[in-house]
């Protein structure tokens, strides 16, 4: 592994995390304008237009094996289509912050499904530091509703978690025969044609929405979706999914802190201390003996 290898891997994890943590701040300021099916299809289609003229341009893309087709389409359905649209329709009742934070319970689940089927190893620590993340975030939901009530949204907002965990799972394997920009596009493509149910009604709802609503999609097309996909995709092919998804805790305090820039939306002290157990959790995965000897940042190809 080379000093440059590590280099692109941090750029890597620093973009889709940012842009990741700004993407549940830009649905709410969406939501207003779009429903959450519209929200989810503009968003991709300007995403899946995005990539496929670099594409054009670029001449970076394989046709994929009909053999991988069913995982690619399962981990679009997944990641892409399932994802957007519970957690669109989960922000309508639910605040940026929280739902960044319940969304990050995903490496809970994206460690449990590594497990299972890419047998990949956590040892005690790893797994005491995903718990730790686990109550900060548990924190955070305390500090910015008050305390614990049944809110349906909360619930659908769970769910992309687990939707998300699935398209990281899948994704794993196929980045050894993919590069990242590669299974990118064939994933957000696929999610897309999922998203074309809810193709009447969106011309007029662009035409009366608000300029600013139209313009937080056309961000939220082009830089969390095409962008930070891609980005992750490079990230996560040089890492085992469960430490890799560990880092997704770090978009919580981004998420409130954009939240507080771009919407007000201002964090509470118990959101604060849950922040430094969710970062506090991530050391405790991703230290020496988070993991096994697979556990180590490895390069197992020239994922773009």
């Amino acid at each position: 592994m080379t000093s440059r290898t590590n280099a692109g891997a941090v750029l890597s994890l620093a973009i889709s995390v940012v842009l990741w943590a700004s993407a549940f701040v830009g649905i709410r300021a969406a939501l207003p304008g779009y429903s959450p099916a519209h929200l989810a299809l503009f968003r991709f289609l300007i995403a899946s237009l995005v990539l496929a003229l670099y594409a054009a341009v670029s001449r970076q893309i394989r046709l994929p094996d009909r053999h991988d087709l069913p995982a690619i389409i399962v981990a679009g359905f997944c990641g892409i289509t399932l994802y957007h649209l519970v957690l669109n329709y989960g922000e309508l009742h639910v605040e940026a912050g929280p739902a960044s934070v319940l969304v990050n319970t995903s490496p809970i689940f994206t460690g449990l499904w590594a497990t299972c089927f890419l047998h990949e190893r956590l040892r005690f620590i790893g797994w005491m530091g995903i718990g730790v993340s686990f109550c900060g975030a548990v924190l955070i939901a305390l500090g910015e509703g008050g305390g614990f009530h049944f809110n349906p949204s909360a619930l659908i907002v769970l769910l992309a978690a687990v939707a998300t965990s699935l398209y990281f799972v899948l994704q794993k394997p196929l980045l050894t025969r993919y590069t990242g920009f590669e299974f990118t596009c064939y994933s957000i493509w696929a999610g897309t044609l999922f998203l074309l149910f809810a193709a009447p009604g969106l011309p007029a709802q662009i035409r009366s929405a608000p300029l600013s609503a139209t313009m937080s999609i056309i961000y939220l097309g082009i830089f969390p979706a095409a962008l930070a996909y891609v980005t992750w995709a490079y990230f996560i092919a040089h890492l085992p999914a469960s430490r890799a998804a560990s880092f997704l805790f770090l978009s919580s305090p981004l998420s409130f802190i954009i939240a507080a820039v771009w919407l007000h939306e201002r964090p509470h002290a118990l959101s604060l201390l849950g922040t430094l157990l969710a970062l506090s959790g991530i050391v405790l995965v991703n230290c020496r003996q988070g993991g096994s000897q697979q556990s180590k940042l490895a390069l197992h190809r020239d994922a773009l």
